[in-house]
């Protein structure tokens, strides 16, 4: 059975909305560690960070709770990507592993929100989904 939407209905965009502590400082982290940029309309209480055609809101101390998990599919080398985290301090929660629906890095943002970093897996290293212990 297939399934279809309501008439006149298209999903233009879905972006997360997290509770954030310190809006400043969070527009800081994202922007100087990540690459967003601030909307121009954002506020002190609430804002958007964006970046190739998605992004971000963020609320202070309001609309949502801390812990959020946030997926970000990036086109790029995740060791990279990894490494510049380090520099920065950032909190590194799951290293780069090697998964069969991604390479994915977990780290986590000021506000304890949790970023799970996802590229292209590689077909030239074993998956960690896939291994046996014993």
């Amino acid at each position: 059975m297939e399934l279809h939407g309501p008439p006149g209905f298209r999903i233009e965009n879905i972006a997360p909305i997290l509770n954030v502590q310190d809006i400043p400082r969070s527009v800081g982290f994202y922007t100087r560690v990540l690459g967003f940029s601030n909307a121009d309309w954002g506020t002190d209480q609430f804002t958007l960070i964006h970046r190739d055609k998605t992004g971000i809101y963020l609320c202070q101390n309001g609309q949502g709770s801390c812990g959020t998990w946030v997926w970000i599919g990036f086109d790029g080398n995740i060791f990279t990507l990894h490494q510049t985290l380090q520099a920065n301090n950032v909190r590194i929660k799951l290293p780069p592993t090697n998964f069969s629906w991604a390479y994915e890095m977990q780290v986590e943002d000021p506000d304890g929100h949790i970023l799970r970093f996802g590229t292209d897996p590689s077909d030239n290293e074993p998956f960690a989904d896939q291994q046996v212990t014993f």
